[in-house]
């Protein structure tokens, strides 16, 4: 409390004491200029009033002496310092006698160079006559202490006096004598006086009001709001807030600082209750943890301890920590704090021991450092997390680990671990050993690539890893194929990302899907007999007539003449290459193929499959209708397999055609024909075989793509070229649909993608 006095007066001090220093050296700077001025004022307002007087005298002197006896002129002067309460008036001649004087025992004698009006012109050798006023003045005190004023005047010679009647004097005498008048400056004392103390009073009423003001204005404005701020500050010390809420401040500087202050005490409260808001937080985590933490001394000796550590071991502050809950006699041989304490970093280890009831149980334990303001290590902090459940679950672990391995080895199918990043085989089962021919040495780091047979067929799958592969081509170790379809799937080990790879063996379904598609191939072949009877038919007539022709004129010995023999030469040439194409078309198509993709013109396949049956349905009357785009895109698929999709669709048309108009219910203004268009249809190519048969029962429509069945008698079909045409169809990445037409018929469409 003393000391805030102090401070308070200190401060009050401080700001007086320079304020009054100047005050009053203002005041009195003020006071001293003012008086003077005032001084200097009255005198020379006593000096103007003189000279004016001597000026009138002189003009009287000038008449009297002029006009008026000696006489007159003492009168005048007389009666002059009477009215105008002149003590001393005289008139000096130019011999320094006193000629007039209002002392009239001063009268005829002689002044003195000595004396104080002589001097004004005689302080030096020769008289000097000074026409200044002030040159011309001179102040002194007379015997009683009175303070006079005198002034001397020269009386000059005028041109009126050398030249009067009565008198003169000589032109070359320019002064005729002296004026000296002496006045009492008593009054002018006074006032001067009297100006000093209204000065004096002045500056101290002036310096008491501004002390008094000053003063008010430091504590109202200064002391008090200073004091508010500190007792501001003391609640703020001690943890008072509520002082802060909607408080008001003035807008100068001390105002802004209270609002400072108010803002750091706000901002104090705020971090305050945040602050003990995360030591709440954290100390209940530090109790809560289901983990034991404690801290130790270097002594390893327990200075604080979480609930869990009390709960677990009950243990005492200051007991060691190798005996509170490791039931041991000195520390560990490996001890984690022991070396916190020598490096000052955090250390793990893993610990085992006895519980109270006698079970084995384990721990994790981490150290950290806990160090004071200068950076020394000060204590230790251990915590210890039981993982006792942790083991037992990775015995579980490895024993399921075992079991999953003997699964996964015994799994009837190939089974791959790869590498998700580069496909590489990093494990395999026992299957992928017999079906592959491979030791898992061999496969264990290499690329899965190794099983493909070219490098397009695994860019497939690497450039786009799906879950779902169907009929992958793969090799053997000695070089032989197999039909594969293959799963993917991601999965996430203990260290990497991989890809489970599972692969069924599907050759012998594929090779047994080769063989219906050869028996659907020769079952077409048998379809295809007459026709490709009556197109090999017209060529061997051609050749035969021809040959006929010259054989005859060769047996006769006619000749014969070369343009005829040219032209026949040449129709014989065109019908073997046409023979020659039909059978080559029949040995191909015939011919037991692998699938294999390439890039087909799809009309190309149209024309080709149609060229076969073109004789057929013109021995039918059926015509056909082509409706083909031009710069048809190109699709991926196996154009010998197309081609008989497009056969067997063609021979089902003719086949549904003839049946119409079979027998003697023929119907009237039908017409016989297949219509056969391609265009390019959202980014597919779309392929339609439409026909006016007597089309398919709405029973039988959702199942005529399904092996063996067919709706023609028994021996007339085997019910395998729809079901054949299906999976080709899918074999190459397209979709094939069927419908009813409103006319009567059936309209086949088919979808490819369209080859980038």
């Amino acid at each position: 409390m003393k000391k805030r006095i102090i401070y308070k007066m200190g401060l009050t001090f401080k700001l007086l004491v320079p304020v009054g220093i100047v005050l009053f050296i203002s005041v009195f700077i003020w006071s001293h200029y003012s008086v003077r001025y005032q001084k200097r004022v009255l005198v020379d307002k006593a000096i103007s009033d003189v000279d004016k007087f001597c000026n009138s005298v002189l003009k009287l002197t000038w008449f009297a002496m002029l006009h008026s006896p000696s006489e007159d002129m003492q009168e005048i002067l007389n009666s002059m310092s009477e009215y105008n309460d002149i003590e001393e008036i005289r008139v000096f001649n130019s011999k320094g006698q006193i000629r007039f004087s209002n002392k009239s025992s001063e009268l005829g004698t002689f002044g003195q160079k000595q004396d104080i009006a002589c001097k004004i012109c005689h302080s030096k050798q020769s008289a000097v006559m000074k026409s200044e006023i002030k040159d011309r003045i001179r102040m002194f005190e007379s015997e009683d202490g009175g303070l006079k004023l005198g002034v001397i005047n020269p009386i000059l010679n005028a041109a009126s006096c050398s030249s009067s009647n009565c008198h003169y004097h000589p032109e070359d005498i320019k002064k005729l004598g002296t004026l000296d008048v002496v006045v009492s400056l008593d009054a002018v004392r006074q006032e001067i006086s009297l100006s000093k103390k209204m000065s004096v009073w002045t500056a101290v009423f002036l310096f008491s009001t501004l002390t008094v003001t000053i003063c008010i204005v430091i504590f109202f404005l200064v002391t008090h709001p200073i004091n508010q701020l500190i007792k501001d500050t003391k609640r703020i010390a001690k943890g008072d807030f509520t002082v802060f809420k909607n408080k008001t401040t003035s807008g100068d500087e001390i105002g802004q600082l209270a609002l400072a202050i108010n803002d750091m005490g706000m901002e104090i409260h705020e971090n305050q209750v945040e602050l003990n808001r995360q030591k709440d937080i954290y100390r209940n985590l530090f109790e809560q943890v289901p983990c034991t933490i404690t801290v130790q001394n270097r002594n390893y000796e327990l200075i604080e301890f979480n609930q869990e550590f009390a709960r677990k071991f009950n243990p005492e502050y200051g007991d060691y920590c190798y005996a509170a809950y490791k039931d041991l006699d000195a520390k560990c041989l490996n001890c984690p704090v022991e070396k916190t304490f020598m490096d000052g970093k955090s250390h793990f280890s893993e610990e085992s021991g006895i519980n109270k009831d006698g079970s084995i149980t384990h721990w994790f334990v981490k150290t950290a450092p806990l160090k004071d303001e200068n950076g020394n290590i000060v204590a230790a902090m251990e915590m210890s997390l039981d993982i006792s459940r942790r083991k037992k679950l990775e015995e579980k672990v490895k024993s399921s680990e075992k079991k999953y391995q003997a699964i996964f080895k015994n799994i009837p199918n190939p089974v791959f671990i790869l590498e998700k990043k580069d496909l590489t085989i990093t494990d395999c089962n026992d299957s992928v050993l017999s079906v592959y021919g491979y030791s898992r040495d061999e496969l264990k780091g290499k690329g899965f690539d190794v099983l493909f047979p070219s490098a397009g067929e695994f860019k497939r799958i690497k450039d786009n890893i799906a879950s779902f592969y169907e009929r992958v081509v793969n090799l053997r170790k000695n070089d032989d194929h197999l039909y594969v379809n293959i799963w993917i799937s991601p999965a996430d080990f203990v260290d990497k990302k991989v890809l489970i790879v599972t692969a069924v063996d599907i050759t012998n379904s594929v090779e047994t899907e080769h063989q219906l598609i050869q028996a659907g191939k020769m079952a077409t072949l048998g379809e295809m007999a007459t026709g490709v009877a009556h197109e090999l038919n017209q060529p061997l007539s051609v050749i035969k007539t021809a040959s006929g022709f010259i054989a005859r004129k060769l047996g006769t010995d006619q000749e014969v003449d070369l343009d005829i023999l040219k032209t026949l030469s040449e129709e014989i040439e065109t019908h073997v290459d046409r023979a020659s194409k039909i059978t080559n078309h029949m040995r191909l198509f015939g011919r037991k193929s692998v699938f294999q993709k390439e890039a087909v013109n799809i009309n190309d396949v149209l024309k080709r499959a149609f060229d076969i049956f073109s004789q057929q349905l013109k021995l039918r009357e059926i015509q056909v209708i082509w409706e083909l785009s031009k710069g048809l895109s190109h699709i991926s698929a196996d154009s010998i397999r197309l081609e008989q999709v497009f056969i067997n669709l063609l021979i089902n048309s003719r086949d549904a055609i003839v049946a119409k108009f079979a027998g003697s219910n023929i119907p009237e203004n039908d017409k016989k024909q297949i219509t056969l268009s391609t265009k390019l249809e959202n980014n597919k190519v779309r392929v339609k075989i439409r026909d006016t048969g007597i089309g398919i029962s709405s029973s039988d429509i959702d199942k005529i793509f399904e092996p063996f069945f067919t709706t023609k008698k028994v021996g007339e079909g085997t019910g395998l070229g729809l079901s054949i045409s299906y999976g080709i169809i899918k074999e190459s990445g397209g979709q094939i649909f069927v419908h009813n037409n409103k006319d009567g018929g059936v309209t086949f469409i088919m979808l490819f993608d369209k080859k980038d």
